[in-house]
């Protein structure tokens, strides 16, 4: 074969379509946009967003079906912000087959999917968030019977050096510096600004200091023990599958017992929402209990869950004796004490660790929101809420084609190698036992040059 060399490049001036590169496409997306379209998402997401359009004025703007397939990719990939986003859907042809962008049209710039989704609404991206949850009903994977509450925190696109007082508008260093020179101290210098602010408590407190880029904001220690200003995404998850109902973002200075009601009263009325949408296969009755952990334990929290009909199973902290004051309190407390030492609150509290920290684990870590590029909670709740719907396709396709991801199909491989070797083995250890005469190398030999004459076929394809 004579080695091919280096010539210098001129590119054509005609080029016909039929030579233009072409792509198998991936499998994961493929099957994945069968099912959009065989759900008809286009023809749903165009209906719910036409309100946010003139009819018949203007450039035609990106379709409101390839926008929320972009917001799909960037869970599947794992593409932290918009501009990743559109990168990947500019570099490749198998996520262009995804979006059904033509040869003659060019991926969508990051600017273009920003405003795009300045101009939809909150709830126009909960109802795609909803057509998701009834085809999960319909399917069987969604009933929301019994309900499991968590929280996370993500951290906000905005540093905590460009904090400033509430009351003054000063940054942190110029309010050490009066506060220096109101002590004494002319001309101070930054480790006497050091020594100053160490002896100093709540220094950075969520009433006194505020971020001037995302006053949605707040100061709060991450799970890593360091000091970032955050946002709190807080769950609500069906135990049974594992199915995301609702997501909420709320203020990280807010506690636990704050913010569930919050999140019961949408779980609420999205089960409600997914009735009106699958009557025939969503359960009436639900959500009839809640399962959380002990930072959602309070007598009032207990209370307000018990006044709606609701059973809770939430894991009770140590406080000790207690002088009860209130018989209504006590008999809360006591009966959802009972529940969670019986074996069936035993082994819900068990799931609740299992499949809500996995879908903290799916949408923040590999998902890549742990970290937010939006500013403003309605932002951040579009990207969420179409991020949770993702999620639940994950589910979906995984019950029907075994992986829900695309990098499943990668993992398939390496967990089939394994498999393939013991196959392998078992077939030189019975051409052992018929043909003694024959090596065991020999074998090895005659099966890799042709496997198809003894049964042997190769265990997977991914068809790309």
């Amino acid at each position: 074969m004579a080695m091919g060399k280096k010539k210098r490049r001129q590119d054509a001036l005609w080029i016909v379509a039929s030579d233009l590169p072409k792509s198998a496409g991936h499998p994961f997306y493929q099957r994945l946009n069968v099912l959009l379209e065989a759900n008809g998402f286009d023809r749903f997401t165009e209906r719910v967003c036409e309100r946010f359009y003139a009819d018949g004025v203007g450039r035609p703007s990106l379709p409101p079906g390839r926008y929320f397939r972009l917001l799909l990719l960037g869970y599947f990939e794992g593409l932290h912000s918009e501009r990743g986003i559109a990168w990947r859907a500019a570099d490749s042809l198998a996520i262009r087959s995804f979006l059904r962008l033509g040869l003659d049209e060019s991926a969508p710039d990051h600017s273009t999917i920003s405003r795009t989704r300045r101009l939809i609404d909150v709830e126009a991206h909960r109802e795609v968030f909803t057509w998701v949850q009834a085809i999960l009903a319909r399917k069987g994977l969604l009933k929301g019977k019994t309900v499991g509450v968590d929280a996370t925190t993500l951290e906000a696109n905005a540093a905590m050096r460009s904090i400033v007082r509430r009351d003054t508008g000063e940054k942190y260093e110029k309010f050490l510096m009066r506060l220096a020179k109101d002590s004494g101290l002319r001309t101070p210098t930054r480790a006497a600004l050091a020594r100053l602010d160490r002896r100093r408590r709540h220094k950075t407190s969520n009433k006194d200091w505020t971020s001037p880029s995302d006053p949605d904001a707040k100061v709060t220690k991450m799970k890593d023990g360091c000091t970032h200003l955050a946002h709190k995404a807080e769950h609500a998850v069906d135990l049974e599958s594992g199915a995301l109902i609702v997501v909420t973002i709320q203020g990280a200075d807010e506690g636990d017992t704050a913010t569930i009601s919050e999140t019961l009263a949408e779980a609420e009325a999205q089960l409600d929402a997914l009735i009106e949408r699958a009557p025939e296969h969503a359960d009436l009755d639900a959500p009839a209990e809640v399962v959380a952990d002990k930072g959602y334990h309070s007598d009032a929290t207990l209370l307000e869950i018990e006044g709606v009909g609701i059973r809770s199973y939430i894991s009770e902290p140590d406080r000790g004796r207690r002088n009860w004051k209130d018989d209504d309190a006590q008999r809360a407390v006591y009966s959802n004490r009972r529940r969670t030492r019986g074996s069936r609150g035993q082994r819900l509290l068990k799931m609740r660790g299992e499949r809500i920290e996995r879908s903290f684990a799916h949408m923040y870590e590999t998902g890549g929101m742990r970290r937010t590029h939006l500013r403003g909670h309605d932002n951040i709740r579009k990207r969420i809420l179409v991020h949770a719907g993702a999620f639940n396709l994950g589910l979906l396709m995984r019950s029907m084609f075994g992986r829900g991801t695309p990098r499943g199909l990668q993992g398939l491989i390496s967990l089939l190698s394994p498999l393939t070797i013991a196959i392998r083995d078992a077939c030189e250890a019975m051409a052992a036992l018929w043909i003694p005469s024959v090596s065991p190398s020999a074998w090895r030999y005659h099966l890799a040059v042709s496997p198809a004459a003894h049964g042997v076929k190769h265990p997977f394809t991914t068809g790309c």
